[in-house]
């Protein structure tokens, strides 16, 4: 039986990986904070079937506690690593963002130094972003874009990927990144603007509310359904070698595109009720971000499953079922 370890267990990608593993057979063990190790527990045994849960093991270990970090790796054996955690600042003020790149960067580090002295067998996944990007000079994007990052958090994950190539390259790890585009679910924090806005409409629908507030209605995204996109990362550690892969739909679609999907599910015309707030638009880059899968599904196969309507749709069931 296979054994993998999960950072950032409580995301959605956490979440959609552990059960895509468990499964599968694995015994998959989740790093929480103490403060939350009870409530994760409790959520993510909801949501898995119960012969499963004496599969999963959760440690009180934060990234930033290294010798916690140490004590695990010596402790316990690990086919697979898959580093999910980040802190996830995207500001445009480098300034404020310097905790996000500290975070960012040491984890990884200790991950693969931990790795490196104890388990140089285990195999490493690392959650790269779209971000990594910046404002592209080209369009679509792929594995040979060159990495131009605009805030703390693209930065830190252009120095998580540089980590992880030197590991790799010069240390002979199993190393290897994801450069994910935007992927939702149901699980996706209500934050995020499809989830702001499927929630919206399953509320406006039932009578909760009336309005919904949004910028830059014609702001493009390559959006994603983030279980293909766990599906992605489990063939980057099962493939016979390491290697950089960009995860993406390689099509674009519109905040009016999504509010007209959503709306119209519940049987309401969305302009009736969204509204335009100056104050939530930001500026759009040239050149748009959209990533070329290409080579994802040349080399392991791997195809989406779900369609962008199909996804909001089921995003929107989600949050009627909920809200009843």
């Amino acid at each position: 039986m296979k054994t993998a370890l999960i950072t950032g267990i409580t995301g959605q990608d956490g979440f959609y990986l552990t059960e895509h593993l468990l499964a599968l057979g694995y015994q998959v063990h989740g790093l929480v904070r103490q403060t939350g190790l009870e409530h994760v527990k409790n959520t993510l045994l909801r949501d898995i079937p119960p012969e499963a849960h004496s599969h999963l093991h959760l440690h009180a270990i934060s990234l930033d506690n290294f010798p916690g970090i140490y004590r695990l790796f010596s402790a316990t054996h690990f086919n697979e690593c898959y580093h999910l955690a980040a802190s996830s600042f995207v500001g445009e003020r480098l300034a404020d963002g310097l905790q996000t790149i500290q975070n960012n960067i040491s984890s990884t580090q200790y991950l693969l130094t931990a790795l490196s002295e104890f388990q140089p067998a285990c195999r490493l996944y690392f959650a790269g972003s779209s971000e990594m990007f910046g404002r592209p000079e080209s369009s679509p994007q792929d594995e040979s874009t060159p990495l131009m990052p605009r805030n703390a958090y693209g930065i830190s994950k252009v120095a998580g990927f540089h980590l992880m190539r030197c590991y790799r390259e010069a240390h002979n790890l199993f190393c290897t990144t994801g450069i994910l585009y935007n992927h939702e679910s149901p699980r996706r924090r209500p934050e995020f603007v499809p989830r702001k806005i499927t929630l919206a409409a399953a509320r406006i629908a039932r009578g909760d509310t009336r309005k919904l507030e949004l910028g830059n209605l014609d702001a493009q995204r390559d959006w994603g359904y983030a279980p293909d996109y766990v599906r992605a990362m489990h063939m980057m550690l099962t493939h016979a070698q390491p290697d950089d892969y960009v995860v993406a739909t390689g099509k674009l679609h519109s905040v009016r595109d999504l509010c007209e999907i959503a709306f119209s599910h519940v049987g309401l015309s969305w302009q009736d009720h969204v509204q335009v707030n100056p104050q939530f638009i930001r500026e759009e880059p040239a050149t748009q971000l959209v990533g070329n899968p290409s080579k994802i599904e040349s080399t392991l196969g791997w195809h989406r499953t779900r369609s962008f309507p199909d996804m909001i749709q089921e995003m929107v069931e989600a949050d009627l079922s909920t809200l009843r």
